[in-house]
């Protein structure tokens, strides 16, 4: 199994970013900061407005580093990689599988039957905790899920899957505020995501940011093209497929963390600023996310797929790797990732 490196998060403004000896290096007001070797390094993401050295650039491709340029609010600007490494037969059979449509159905329906599941026992812990209020209604939107994975089971037509997909995220949301309890200060009411008008949705949107930024960096680790999608339609620019395998990811991965760090109130008023409508992490707030998010891919548990001690880090890549045995043939359909 893949070992889980280190994601380097660059977040002070003016920062300049250069290698020296096998090490990158950072700068802040012409004094050295953080040095840190190469070797333990997965990622470099950059927020807001920081300078790249043109060696550390060629450093990072060389190596397989990705180096990821964000907003300071964490919109996605730009990725910096080296040649191609991708297994071409690999991305062959990637390819022609497009055009199976029974193969795309199911494949579909099983990231989506994960998502569903995954999602009913967010809703299910939560009506488990004994400060949860309105449990009725937990366990009313868990019941609907169940209907919907029984259409969505029957459903051969992607696009109707969809439809299945959206009406499950209408349900699940609904109980978000329950989720949240009534000690939380905050409100999620709504999904909103360009721009995110509330605390709540700005954490999200924040999480899944960062989650499928790392479900790109693992398909291309394993020799996929991210932006050859099944669920999500193909668009340039758009990376399609990693956006499909964080689906099933989003209620375990990013839901949970989120709630977590509002249970726990890791995150307060302070770490948000407004900007018009719009609600975003602020500095603090950033540095808050991103240092328990380190250290929740830190924590071990058994993938229930292979029954193997991993790191919840590396789940992303697992998911990847399962999925290109399954262009190889060597599984007969994609097991996805389902976690209680």
């Amino acid at each position: 199994m893949k070992k889980l490196l280190n994601t380097l998060y660059v977040l002070s403004p003016d920062s300049y970013l250069y290698c020296r000896n096998e090490t990158i290096c950072v700068k802040i007001g012409g004094e050295d900061k953080v040095a840190v070797p190469a070797l333990s390094v997965e990622s470099v993401v950059c927020f807001g407005k920081e300078t790249v050295s043109t060696p550390l650039i060629g450093f990072c491709a060389e190596r397989g580093i990705s180096l990821v340029f964000l907003s300071e609010h964490g919109r996605f600007l730009a990725r910096v990689e080296g040649p191609v490494s991708g297994n071409v037969l690999l991305r062959k059979r990637q390819y022609e599988s497009l055009q199976k449509k029974q193969f795309v159905s199911s494949l579909v329906r099983n990231i989506l039957m994960a998502k569903l599941r995954n999602s009913k026992n967010v809703l299910l812990r939560s009506a488990r905790a004994e400060e949860a209020a309105g449990k009725g209604a937990f366990y009313e939107s868990a019941r609907r899920l169940s209907e919907l994975a029984q259409e969505l089971e029957r459903s051969d037509d992607v696009d109707s899957m969809r439809g299945i997909e959206g009406a499950a995220a209408t349900v699940y949301f609904a109980c978000f505020d329950h989720m949240l309890g009534e000690a939380c200060p905050f409100r999620f009411q709504a999904r909103s995501r360009q721009p995110p008008v509330n605390e709540v949705n700005a954490a999200l949107s924040f999480a899944y940011t960062l989650l499928c930024r790392e479900m790109q960096s693992a398909l291309e680790t394993v020799g996929l093209d991210p932006a050859t999608g099944y669920l999500h339609t193909l668009r340039p620019g758009r990376p399609s497929l990693a956006l499909d395998m964080m689906e099933e990811l989003r209620g375990p991965l990013a839901d949970r963390f989120v709630l977590t760090l509002f249970h726990r109130k890791q995150l307060g008023i302070e770490h948000f600023e407004q900007d018009g409508e719009a609600v975003f992490l602020n500095e603090k707030g950033r540095r808050t996310f991103l240092s328990a998010w380190q250290k929740r891919k830190g924590e071990v548990i058994t993938h229930p797929f292979l029954n193997e001690k991993v790191q919840i880090g590396i789940i992303p890549y697992a998911q990847a790797m399962l999925f290109a045995r399954v262009l190889r043939g060597d599984l007969d359909c994609y097991p996805p990732f389902i976690w209680r």
